[in-house]
């Protein structure tokens, strides 16, 4: 257990966070998997956040992190998201194409924090294991 401080905190506070991009479309290849952990990382070092770990699928993001407690799940999620939407579009306009809405996330996402029995060891593992996951088949 590593022990956070800010100047008026104590913490130990770790999130992981899923989400998907906007019609769960297949977009991230490796090009913008690449400049999407930096954009991730980026933000990270702004909002003074420290990443743990990341993985970037196809079509769904895996981030476990730790934050201030300043910070909600709620706006830890918006700024991932938003700030990444914004650049990944100024980076990569071809997005448009798939993407017509202008939005490059869900709405929703998934955030769970480390507790008695889902360790940081266990959400690391899980995320780990999505990496070498056989890809989900197709419907249409």
């Amino acid at each position: 257990m590593v022990i956070k401080r800010t100047r008026h905190t104590v913490y130990d506070i770790k999130y992981h966070l899923v989400w998907i991009p906007k019609y769960r479309k297949e977009i991230f290849n490796g090009t913008k998997q690449k400049r999407l952990k930096e954009i991730f990382t980026e933000i990270a070092r702004q909002y003074e956040f420290e990443i743990d770990s990341i993985e970037i699928m196809a079509e769904h993001v895996h981030i476990f992190l730790t934050a201030p407690p300043r910070y909600s799940p709620a706006e830890i999620a918006n700024l991932l998201k938003g700030i990444s939407s914004r650049e990944m579009f100024k980076e990569f306009p071809e997005l448009f194409k798939e993407l017509w809405a202008g939005e490059l996330w869900n709405d929703g996402y998934f955030v769970r924090t480390t507790g008695d029995k889902v360790t940081s060891e266990v959400i690391r593992r899980y995320i780990s294991y999505h990496k070498y996951k056989e890809p989900q088949l197709k419907l249409f």
